[in-house]
């Protein structure tokens, strides 16, 4: 029988990796087809970041009510049919709910998936579980950007209808041994960890990369809507290595020092992407995409370690901050983008920022 992990690992490769992810290649190649202009590029990213706060605050609530399985069921089906939604070109309003839908539904499977397949899993294989549940993300991620140049031949339409296609099918396979443990609720405990204010911060200077990448290389540096897809598969190729990593490297040195390691990775990511030389972007997105991805299932490790019983609970107050850093980060950017002219130095130049007060927080954090 297939492990809850690898089923949980196929719901965020599909809510995260795809719906809220496979946006990002597509971003320029929406721009180039006449169906946004840049602005409204950027606003389509932003509510897909927006809607995915209600969805990890509803989560682990709907999960309870209507069972984790059924949860994930209903996140998948959401997201299929908003892929086929997209695939009409019925202008900017015609898209912005259904970007919302993708975020609330990634919310869904983010606030359920991880916690839920390691409690279906015994103690000494969690640790593994969440790496493995974390890499999916990056893995749809990869997935996606390799997809979309193909798909793109056809245009944005069908390759919103190839999404649909992937994320179905492999749901299809992975939902029997989808999680089926209750989760606990969220009552009591504690309420907040300066931890988290760092994971927050993080999250704003992940906007940028998260949105923008893909633009940044094929219009920003000229080099086509191939390359922008390719630049987003070195993301997520990062991604995939920083998450199948998390665990071992925190064992070796240590959950605290992971995690200020891959904060310092970001940092060194984010000050590459703001270089003028596309040359140093193929690295700047690797790093980016290694820290964004990673930086999460180290957290995991970490506050498991710190706050035992406790964990469950700030791993979600966590994600919805988390959320909301990048549904804040997202509409502020999508604003000075336009504004600037669509200057991509500008809104790189704010996730350096906050990339860097997010590491000097985690130190401050970790040694008060």
């Amino acid at each position: 029988m297939a492990s809850p992990a690898w089923s949980g690992a196929a719901a965020t490769f599909i809510g995260n990796g795809l719906a809220r992810f496979a946006f990002v290649p597509l971003f320029p190649a929406m721009v180039a087809a006449g169906w946004v202009d840049g602005t409204g590029a950027g606003l389509l990213g932003a509510t897909a970041l927006a809607g995915y706060l209600p969805g990890v605050l509803m989560g682990q609530f709907l999960a309870r009510r209507l069972g984790t399985a059924r949860v994930l069921d209903l996140a998948v089906l959401l997201l299929v049919i908003g892929f086929l939604a997209c695939c009409w070109n019925g202008g900017l309003w015609w898209l912005l709910p259904w970007r919302g839908l993708a975020g609330v539904a990634g919310g869904w499977i983010m606030a359920v998936a991880p916690p839920a397949a390691q409690l279906d899993l015994p103690p000494e294989r969690r640790a593994m579980a969440a790496g493995m549940v974390i890499a999916g993300v990056a893995g749809g991620i990869l997935a996606g950007a390799l997809a979309m140049p193909w798909l793109l031949t056809w245009g944005p339409g069908p390759a919103w209808i190839g999404l649909g296609v992937i994320a179905a099918c492999l749901w299809l396979v992975a939902r029997r041994s989808a999680p089926r443990s209750v989760l606990p609720a969220l009552a009591g405990g504690r309420g907040w960890s300066p931890l988290l204010t760092a994971y927050l911060l993080s999250s704003i200077g992940m906007v940028a990369p998260m949105v923008y990448l893909s633009d940044l290389i094929a219009r920003g540096h000229g080099l086509g809507v191939g390359a922008g897809a390719y630049a987003w598969a070195m993301f997520g190729a990062g991604g995939l290595v920083g998450a199948l990593l998390s665990g071992r490297v925190a064992s070796a040195i240590g959950s605290a020092r992971a995690v200020m390691g891959w904060l310092m990775v970001q940092v060194g990511g984010l000050a590459l992407l703001c270089m003028p030389w596309h040359a140093l972007a193929w690295p700047g997105a690797a790093m980016a995409g290694f820290a964004g991805v990673g930086v999460t299932a180290v957290l995991l490790v970490l506050l498991r370690e710190r706050y035992g019983p406790d964990a469950a609970a700030l791993w979600a107050r966590g994600t919805a901050g988390y959320a909301v850093g990048q549904a804040v980060g997202a509409f502020v950017l999508a604003g000075l983008f336009g504004l600037t002219r669509e200057s991509h130095l500008a809104v790189f130049a704010v996730g350096l920022l906050f990339s860097a007060s997010a590491a000097l927080m985690m130190r401050r954090a970790m040694h008060p």
